[in-house]
């Protein structure tokens, strides 16, 4: 009898261990952040505005909404920013409402954390006429300390999560986590819990919140980086970036100047 439930217990651990091997799906988060003015492009009766000057409207939004997704399997994940898009506002006159418009990034990117090793990679993607390039860059990140959990619980997406609050970047993070999922993430990599997956959290310039949780098949080659793209440091990842956003801010300035 005492072999049989040995038997079973280990034949039960195999199976969960299986299973949470096996787990897989999507998470939908919606995202609200304050937005850096240098990402805007604003123009009045055709003159570009830049943010400070005294023409500068004072009545644009400085936040934007936005949805993420994460796809994750197999111990790596893939999260996905839709319309995270460099913005312009144009202004037709005196008295009249700023209309604000997204026009897209000038490039691709998407994060891929290994899950296992708390490592991030960043791919970004860059078009050229018919030529595209991939860079990455990868990092391994830290967990902030000092996180003081509650018994607080509410359901996220289904999900019971506990609260916890966490000091980061100056200021404090509410943080809220379940373990009935079996994996540990957050969609800011340092506010990372012992063990369980972060489905909101919200501080004074950014929220993520979690709308629906599906376990669903996802190929694991889906959410692991390209070994295509070239390696490169942060600092020059994003000099990548930055010249990628004068080359679009400059196309955009030559269209208004033909259309003129």
């Amino acid at each position: 009898m005492k072999k049989l439930f040995l038997l079973l217990s280990a034949s039960t651990l195999l199976l969960l261990t299986r299973a949470q091997a096996q787990t897989a799906g999507l998470i939908q988060f919606e995202v609200t952040q304050k937005v850096d003015p240098s990402q805007m492009r604003v123009v009045i009766n055709g003159q570009a505005v830049k943010p400070g000057s005294p023409d500068f409207p004072a009545d644009i939004s400085d936040v934007r909404s936005f949805p993420m997704t994460l796809s994750f399997a197999g111990g790596f994940a893939k999260e996905e920013r839709q319309n995270a898009a460099m913005r312009t506002v144009v202004e037709g006159g005196p008295g009249a409402a700023p209309q604000v418009t997204n026009l897209g990034r000038p490039y691709e990117e998407a994060v891929y954390v290994n899950l296992a090793e708390n490592k991030l990679t960043t791919v970004l993607t860059i078009k050229k006429g018919e030529v595209t390039t991939s860079y990455r860059t990868d990092a391994p990140f830290s967990k902030a300390p000092g996180w003081q959990t509650t018994d607080q619980t509410k359901k996220i997406a289904g999900y019971t999560c506990r609260k916890a609050t966490v000091p980061f970047k100056q200021e404090t993070y509410t943080v809220w986590y379940t373990t009935e999922l079996p994996f540990t993430y957050s969609p800011v990599k340092e506010l990372l819990p012992e063990k369980g997956v972060v489905l909101a959290l919200e501080g004074a310039r950014e929220q993520y919140r979690a709308t629906k949780v599906n376990l669903k098949a996802v190929a694991e080659a889906e959410v692991k980086p390209t070994a295509e793209a070239q390696l490169v440091t942060a600092a020059q990842l994003q000099d990548l970036r930055e010249k990628a956003r004068a080359d679009f801010r400059q196309r955009l300035f030559d269209q208004e100047q033909r259309g003129n």
